[in-house]
């Protein structure tokens, strides 16, 4: 017969737990209100003070539960525990409702459960899983217990990681806002701020460009893209890839809560009264959780000089000139990566004086020049290329930067601001400097209009610079022959260096780049082939005949220097 319970004073509704308890005869009306009234008070579960109380104990509550509501029932110290998927069921969601998945099998997932009556763990198991949920009885502490472990293994597995270096203060840039410092409580997870913040110096550190945080189904990876390579540095553990995501896009302003399209944004970290690094974020859904990249934004590149970047003393010679003309249009060619960006920074740098009034349009900013007047592109809201142009030709410019020439609009209003008294910077994504004046051909630019306003172009690309580890080799004339050197080259004056490897380097045998360039002025004869509509390979014979090196050539002349290796030069210039 079933029991009729008489209403109980106090503060929240009796657990499924207890009335099943009270009807079973195991406890009292008085015991429960008691324990509930505990409960309440400690901020705690039912369960939870039913067990340490002392009135039933876990093995019998477990038996209990089991026979009452009809689940089997499991001895947790007889599984393999370190084969449970635990991760499959968010950490947080895990700690707050005492769950450990046991097993996946097809659309369903068996939990270990204590009391099967917290319906709304199991609600939330399936919301979250998309899966069949299947209780499995265990025992109340010994689930808390491993759930513990559990917690503390992620713990101890990235504070192994972060060593005993010291706390790290980063400054973030309006961290004033209260809207970012409600969102930052939200994640503030010390262990996992301290490590982030050891990813982010680490990468500074090693001079990175990019630093990759990658999610996948049984591992969480983090590389940092060295020298143009990407490297494993770090793979914690899988069940803080949330509040990694989550940290990493309170500090960029994103939207924590979507997580379904991509996203970009911006943080910047004050490491010292004369250092600010700023981070291009990107996030990106992927199969297994969000991927993010950080593209690590150094104005110092910027103010590195010319010298530093690895032109030659004639092909700065040229460059110098072109630049300080009042008027024309100066291209920098290459793929994504190759340093075009620093290069026309490194220009406009040279160029930056009171006098002068420069305006850039950049698809983003990537590097805050101060003196120079940068607009970021969004064409969400209108502001595009061809826009921004048109808003700078009313703004008495003195010299434009256009980030890329995409369009034969941005194109024309381009070559129309070289030819009416400015001078104009931008970059195009081709193989060569010759190929880059068919590219505007091919955009429907008109070749008079190219003749009269290009005046140079630079072709470039980025070799890994030699540690100073290097080693002499010893190469056959053959092979050198076959990769471009020509026979006055061979004169054992110079030997070509390999990389060794050191503790500087981390073993590479490179550390840091230099440039490798390709410098075509615009002469007379070049225009002449230009209006003819002639090919690259015209324009490219005629540049030799003029003494315009190739990427090949200029990279070979890096390994007579012993700057490089012909290994590295072959590659980045195989085109």
């Amino acid at each position: 017969m079933a029991v009729v319970l008489p209403p109980v004073n106090q503060n929240r509704p009796m657990s499924g737990l207890a009335r099943a308890l009270v009807q079973a005869g195991r406890l009292s009306i008085d015991q429960v209100e008691g324990l509930n009234r505990t409960a309440s008070n400690d901020n705690t579960r039912f369960i939870d003070v039913l067990i340490s109380s002392g009135h039933v104990n876990a093995l019998n509550l477990a038996v209990f539960c089991a026979e009452t509501f009809g689940y089997p029932l499991v001895d947790l110290s007889a599984l393999n525990l370190s084969l449970l998927p635990a991760k499959a069921i968010d950490p947080k969601l895990m700690e707050s409702q005492s769950v450990l998945a046991l097993s996946k099998r097809g659309n369903k997932i068996y939990v270990a459960i204590s009391d099967p009556t917290n319906t709304q763990a199991l609600d939330q198991i399936k919301f979250h899983t998309e899966l069949m949920v299947e209780p499995i009885i265990v025992e109340h502490p010994a689930l808390l217990k491993e759930i513990q472990k559990h917690s503390k293994s992620a713990e101890q597995s990235l504070t192994d990681m972060i060593g005993d270096s010291e706390e790290i203060n980063f400054v973030e840039e309006d961290s004033s806002s209260a809207d970012s410092s409600a969102a930052a409580n939200d994640v503030d997870d010390t262990p996992v701020v301290r490590f982030l913040q050891k990813m982010l110096t680490d990468a500074i550190n090693m001079g990175a460009s990019d630093l990759h945080f990658e999610p996948f189904e049984k591992f969480y990876r983090i590389r940092f893209r060295v020298d143009g390579v990407l490297r494993d540095m770090a793979q914690p553990p899988l069940s803080i890839k949330e509040k990694l995501a989550s940290r990493i896009k309170v500090l960029s302003k994103l939207d924590i809560s979507e997580r379904r399209v991509p996203q970009d944004g911006r943080m910047r970290l004050i490491i010292s009264k004369t250092r600010a690094i700023d981070f291009r974020v990107s996030t990106l859904p992927t199969l297994f959780g969000e991927k993010i990249v950080m593209r690590i934004l150094d104005a110092t590149q910027a103010q590195m000089g010319i010298d530093a970047l690895g032109y030659d003393a004639d092909q700065k010679a040229i460059l110098m000139e072109a630049i300080q003309r009042p008027y024309g249009m100066v291209l920098v060619t290459g793929p994504t990566g190759s340093g075009k960006t620093v290069s026309l920074y490194t220009c406009l740098n040279i160029l930056n004086q009171p006098s002068i009034n420069i305006s850039t349009a950049e698809d983003p900013v990537e590097i805050n020049l101060p003196g120079v007047n940068q607009v970021s592109i969004n064409d969400r809201t209108g502001l595009t290329f061809p826009v921004a142009l048109k808003a700078f030709l009313r703004q008495d410019p003195d010299i434009i930067m256009v980030g890329e020439i995409r369009d034969l609009e941005t194109a024309d209003i381009s070559i129309k601001a070289a030819q009416t008294g400015h001078m104009v910077f931008s970059t195009l994504h081709t193989n060569d400097a010759p190929s880059t004046l068919t590219r505007l051909m091919n955009m429907g630019v008109a070749p008079f209009n190219i003749a009269s306003s290009v005046i140079l172009i630079t072709a470039q690309r980025l070799a890994r610079r030699l540690c100073t580890c290097k080693q002499l080799v010893s190469i056959p004339d053959e092979t050198l022959l076959d990769a471009g050197f020509i026979e006055d080259d061979l004169d054992g004056t110079w030997k070509p260096y390999k990389p060794l490897g050191c503790e500087r380097c981390n073993g590479s045998g490179y550390k840091g780049r230099v440039g490798i360039y390709q410098i075509m002025p615009i002469t007379e004869e070049l225009e002449r082939i230009i209006l003819a509509h002639g090919t690259a390979l015209e324009i490219e014979a005629k540049a030799k005949q003029e003494g315009v090196r190739t990427l090949r050539e200029s990279g070979l002349i890096k390994v007579k220097q012993g700057l490089t290796s012909l290994e590295e030069v072959l590659s980045c210039t195989n085109i």
